[in-house]
């Protein structure tokens, strides 16, 4: 019996000619390995929370103290610092040169930091490693989002996120193995005497430079941003990285629409007066808001203090460690979930649905430690809030930030909205022992829901859906 072909019209025919084959492993690869700097970003980042009990009774810091703040919060100065360098940098040396240069400092920083033999030298070293999550931060989404397909950039960028959260968990289960079990009344004396005092600590960071160097190495492999090369004028390679993506006909397209977002304008350099003209402050204004949103939130503090946290809930030393392992797991967890949701819900509708959850379990996170509960009472809406942020603030604003600014000016842009995150980050950080020290525990709660509440009115009022849309197209109808 012969096999009845299916009538195919011409102009279906035509269309079909013209659909984008994508080379889904390559695009994956590629993404992935970018990724790994938000691996690094998360590991390096949370990896303090773990030592905290232990480098501070070893450096003779007392809890809740300004020099506590300082120590959990200096390598933030580092992070400001990378973000801000490295908007220019990687407008002139290139994405991948960035990348490759924040692996060699995660490596250096995280083994110098573990050796330290003074607080002034752990300090130093922290901010040479915040440096690095700072560039991480700013290059791998920017990255990602520059080599993605559009109908895939959303899922790519929140993998970004779903890495850092990922290197949270495998930090905060690393400090759990690293770290021997202590009696949950154990003094500070005893803690500073221990292994874990003098030793174990220092094994936490060292850890850090086991992912930094297969980072280092992956990213010699992948290829420079074809966004970047075509700004610089090199179009033939922009051409054939974006051929390996997607196919000759959808490399040509692709140089073409980034060509013309470049044509009448002086694409080699970027002066950051240009940031404020009027077609794109508001822009940048959006990118600076969310970006301070996603740190002021609060949800970063059960990060580097959950020790405290935990503790108010009657948890000694070895189960708050479990416990922020937990935080971490749901964390993962539900990034993987925004994942498979970031594209078919939309970006606007999954971080508004975020913010008012959030508004939500802090302000029952605030009730149990007002009516001085325990336990479950208090983990329990500490996790929803670990859920909530997971799936929306977490990673939609990264993909939000690298989507929103024009090609020409992308890095320095995201730059400024980075810079403005870690400034946040650094303030949200250093102030959170105070605030829980003079207004108390469930006050400091209940601040953080009515930010979060001011947020979930921003987000309704100003920020764009971006969803399914190539970057020159979001960039035409942003800023014209």
């Amino acid at each position: 019996m012969a096999l009845v072909q299916p009538q195919v019209s011409p102009q279906a025919a035509s269309e079909a000619d013209f659909m984008p084959q994508y080379k889904l492993g390559y695009v994956w690869a590629i993404s992935l390995i970018a990724a790994m700097g938000g691996l690094l970003f998360g590991y390096d980042w949370v990896v303090i929370g773990g030592a905290k009990p232990f480098f501070e009774p070893y450096f003779h810091i007392l809890t809740g103290t300004a020099q506590s703040g300082w120590a959990n919060s200096c390598a933030l100065l580092g992070c400001l610092i990378g973000s801000m360098i490295s908007g220019a940098l990687s407008d002139r040396f290139g994405r991948k040169r960035l990348l490759l240069a924040s692996g060699l400092l995660f490596t250096g920083s995280s083994i110098l930091t573990g050796g330290a033999s003074t607080f002034h030298i752990f300090v130093f070293w922290r901010i040479c490693g915040g440096v690095a999550i700072g560039m991480a931060s700013n290059l791998s989404p920017m990255y990602i989002a520059e080599v993605a397909p559009a109908a895939m950039r959303g899922r790519l960028v929140a993998v970004n996120q779903l890495a850092i959260v990922f290197g949270i968990l495998a930090a905060q289960v690393s400090n759990l193995l690293i770290a021997r079990k202590m009696p949950d009344n154990a003094t500070a004396e005893m803690i500073r005497l221990s292994w874990n005092g003098l030793q174990g600590w220092r094994w936490m960071f060292y850890a850090v430079a086991v992912p930094s160097v297969a980072f280092f190495a992956l990213t010699l492999f992948v290829p420079e941003s074809p966004r970047w090369l075509v700004k610089k004028g090199r179009d033939s390679l922009a051409l054939r990285i974006l051929a390996r993506i997607g196919g000759e006909r959808y490399a040509a397209g692709e140089v073409g629409q980034i060509r013309a977002t470049l044509v009448g304008v002086e694409s080699q350099r970027v002066r950051f007066g240009e940031l404020l003209a009027p077609r794109v402050r508001r822009i940048i204004g959006i990118g600076v808001i969310l970006a301070v949103l996603q740190q002021w939130c609060g949800l970063n503090v059960i990060f580097n203090y959950g020790q405290e946290i935990f503790h108010d809930a009657g948890y000694g030393v070895s189960a708050t460690l479990f416990n922020i392992v937990i935080t971490g797991a749901v964390t993962f967890v539900f990034s993987g979930v925004a994942i498979l949701m970031v594209e078919g819900l939309g970006r606007r509708l999954l971080i508004l649905s975020g913010c008012l959850g959030l508004v939500v379990t802090h302000s029952l996170t605030g009730l149990s430690l007002f009516l001085h509960m325990k336990g479950l009472f208090v983990v329990v809406p500490v996790m929803a809030s670990m859920a909530s942020y997971a799936l929306s603030l977490a990673p939609i604003t990264w993909v939000l930030i690298s989507e929103i600014f024009p090609n020409r000016i992308r890095g320095a842009a995201i730059s400024v909205s980075v810079s403005a995150l870690w400034i946040a980050c650094f303030i949200l950080t250093y102030t959170f022992p105070l605030l829980y020290k003079t207004l108390g525990s469930a006050s400091t709660f209940w601040v953080y829901a009515a930010i979060c509440l001011a947020g979930a009115v921003f987000i309704m009022l100003r920020v764009p859906e971006t969803r399914g849309k190539t970057l020159e197209q979001i960039e035409h109808e942003l800023v014209g």
